[in-house]
C-alpha cells in the first residue's frame, strides 16, 4: 500500500487513473488485512476491479461489503451471447447486480458484432476483447492505449 502511494506521488499520476485488478479467488479470502488493504487504496483514490467474475466461489453478501469500483463478467460467459444465448441469464444478473450495487462492469472476450450488440442491449458499461483489438507489439501500443477502454454504448 505504502509502494502505491509513494509511485502515485512520485509520478504525479492521478490516483483514479490507476485501476487495480483483483482476481474473484484472491478477493475472497475474507481476510481482516486484505480487507484493510482495499479500504486503504480505495481510500487513496485507486480504482478496484474485480477480475474474472463467476469463475470463483463469490459470495453476494461477501461482494456486497468489498471496496469494488468495477466487476469484469470473464469471457466464458460473453462467449456464448451470440451463438445459443445460453449464458444470457448470467450476464444479465451480473450486470444488474453491479449496476445495483453502484459499480461498472466490463465484459472480457467480445470478439463479434453479436456479442457487443447484445451487451450494449445490456447497458453494460465497458468492453475488452479481440473485436477491439488484437495482440499489439511493443510499438504500436502507444496508440492502442491512447484511445482509453472501450465505452459500449
Amino acid at each position: 500500500m505504502a509502494s502505491i502511494a509513494a509511485v502515485l506521488h512520485d509520478t504525479a499520476l492521478e490516483p483514479s487513473a490507476l485501476e487495480l485488478e483483483i482476481t474473484e479467488t484472491a478477493v475472497m479470502d475474507r481476510s481482516e488485512a486484505g480487507m484493510r488493504a482495499l479500504a486503504d487504496l480505495r481510500a487513496l483514490g485507486v480504482r478496484l476491479v474485480l477480475d474474472d467474475f463467476g469463475t470463483g466461489y463469490s459470495s453476494l453478501s461477501y461482494l456486497r461489503r468489498l471496496p469494488l469500483d468495477t466487476i469484469k463478467i470473464d469471457r466464458s460467459f460473453v462467449a456464448g451471447l451470440d451463438d445459443d444465448n445460453s449464458n444470457l441469464p448470467i450476464v444479465e444478473a451480473v450486470i444488474a447486480l453491479a449496476h445495483a450495487l453502484g459499480m461498472e462492469v466490463v465484459a472480457e472476450g467480445i470478439e463479434t458484432v453479436a456479442q457487443l450488440t447484445r451487451l450494449r442491449g445490456l447497458a453494460c458499461d465497458r468492453g475488452q476483447g479481440y473485436y477491439y483489438a488484437r495482440p499489439q507489439p511493443p510499438e504500436a501500443l502507444a496508440a492502442l492505449l491512447a484511445g482509453g477502454s472501450a465505452p459500449l454504448r
